[in-house]
């Protein structure tokens, strides 16, 4: 029976190494490994000349590895962004997150979150197929189920990072709101108040107020830039606040009294979010409350009295 097991897993892992050497073949066909028009066309457009070899570093063996996988990597980043889709809400998240919106980039660390999620898997399965417990059916399946969970779980780290960037904005906004107002107030004008406050303070918030900054002075007009910033996040209440800095900006309204109570009805939205958090968790606790404390309450209760009842019959 231990032959049988050790033919198997022998089996299974000659044929899952045939497979990966198929699927290599195939990528590696002239077919797929056409260059693109931009490879043909980038010898002649290059206006610098190279530097020497001499000057170049002395590839290591691990930059010659990323240096084989990265293409197949790429490749299959673009095969799973047409079978996935999505790309248009992939890109606003990488925006929310602070990052440029590199689609292929993420793609490829999708792959590579996945082939960490194959890896587990294929241990899992070998460890099972040595223990008697499966087959290679059910390996395999569970191979495919670790790729795809790997794959799915970037996905949702990347929107869990552009909520926690988004939230630390929101909790940033009131400061530099007050900040803002107390610069217009003392004379300064809306680009002054803004230079002046991404010196003076750090934070997401601030850093997202230095991009407007340098829009601004790369020849944009401010209200431009400000409404890149509100296009960036997906917070709504610093949309309104970009509304109402644009507003006055270009209608000449008191701006010190706009971003003061904008800073005002930020902290109002931050106290009504506590409040209902708390609330929500109240709930929570009633839970261990009723199904816990509550049943061995009534059973303390009444427990003498069922032995008092045995004890006497």
């Amino acid at each position: 029976m231990s032959w049988l097991l050790t033919w198997s897993v022998t089996g299974a892992v000659i044929g899952l190494l045939f497979g990966l050497g198929v699927i290599l073949v195939a990528l590696g066909l002239p077919a797929n490994r056409r260059p693109g028009l931009d490879a043909r066309l980038a010898p002649y457009l290059r206006d610098a000349i190279p530097p020497s070899r001499l000057l170049t570093r002395i590839p290591t063996q691990q930059s010659r590895i990323a240096a084989l996988t990265r293409p197949v990597v790429a490749d299959l980043g673009r095969w799973l962004d047409r079978i996935l889709g999505g790309s248009a809400s992939v890109r606003r998240r990488l925006q929310r997150t602070g990052r440029a919106p590199d689609l292929d980039g993420f793609r490829s660390e999708q792959v590579l979150w996945g082939a960490a999620g194959g890896v587990v898997g294929i241990g899992l399965g070998l460890v099972a197929l040595a223990a008697g417990r499966g087959s290679v059916v059910p390996v395999v399946v569970l191979v495919l189920a670790c790729v795809l969970a790997g794959i799915v779980a970037r996905d949702q780290w990347l929107s869990s990072e552009a909520a926690r960037r988004e939230r630390r904005m929101l909790a940033e906004f009131p400061t530099v709101a007050e900040l803002l107002a107390l610069a217009v107030s003392a004379g300064e004008g809306a680009t002054g108040a803004l230079d002046r406050v991404c010196r003076l303070s750090r934070g997401e918030l601030s850093t997202e107020l230095g991009r407007c900054l340098a829009d601004a002075r790369a020849g944009a007009n401010l209200p431009t830039a400000l409404q890149g910033l509100a296009d960036r996040t997906g917070i709504v209440s610093l949309a309104r606040f970009v509304d109402g800095m644009v507003v006055a900006v270009e209608r000449g309204t008191p701006l010190a009294e706009v971003l003061r109570a904008q800073a005002q009805d930020v902290r109002e939205a931050g106290r009504r979010a506590v409040m209902e958090s708390g609330g929500r968790k109240e709930i929570g606790m009633m839970i261990p409350v009723v199904f816990l404390v509550l049943p061995v309450t009534v059973l303390f209760a009444v427990f003498p009295a069922f032995a008092f009842l045995k004890f006497t019959t």
